[in-house]
């Protein structure tokens, strides 16, 4: 089964620094196949014949502290679950036709839920964010310039942010794009 590992707050201020093509490798080594990363982020696309996302999850992580030195979360999202998500994202998230909005989708990293995530932003009806969630995903968009007043950033240092790990829509569809035309 094809996989998507999205590793948090790695190449963040010179820290944590982890080059894509050692990640590449660590994957490789680890016996992951088909292994693909993109962007200084944090994302690997690979294969496993694991089922268990925990069993999964634990063991990327481990093998990253094993070869890097210093301990990364990662989510895990296999391509089926990642598909349903996007087929689910709302027609307002990622659009490219509408100049000035942020699009970017919160992963949320297990056990955590998309709705302790929401209800730790208290997030207001009447706000400038706009949220959908499916499954371990949130999908977030608003005005770039009413940034100051969404309440995304103000959970930045909490225990929650540190539940969660971010990727821009242009991002996320990339990576549906690379996880598509590994199957040809």
């Amino acid at each position: 089964m094809k996989y998507i590992a999205l590793l948090r707050g790695i190449n963040v201020g010179g820290n944590n620094k982890v080059a894509m093509s050692d990640l590449r490798t660590c994957f490789e080594e680890a016996g992951f196949t088909n292994v693909l990363t993109y962007i200084n982020s944090g994302n690997a696309l690979f294969e496993s014949d694991e089922k268990d996302m925990v069993t999964l999850t634990r063991f990327c992580e481990s093998v990253i502290e094993k070869k890097f030195g210093f301990p990364v979360v990662v989510m895990v999202i296999s391509q089926p679950d990642f598909e349903q998500a996007l087929e689910n994202a709302p027609k307002w998230w990622g659009d490219k036709t509408q100049e000035g909005i942020r699009s970017e989708a919160l992963f949320v990293i297990s056990p955590t839920t998309t709705k302790e995530v929401l209800q730790s932003m208290k997030v207001k009806p009447d706000g400038p964010d706009k949220f959908a969630e499916h499954g371990q995903v949130i999908f977030w968009s608003l005005r770039r310039e009413a940034y100051t007043k969404s309440v995304v950033p103000k959970i930045i240092g909490t225990p929650i942010y540190k539940q969660i790990t971010i990727r821009s829509s242009t991002t996320v569809y990339k990576l549906q794009a690379l996880l598509r035309a590994t199957a040809q």
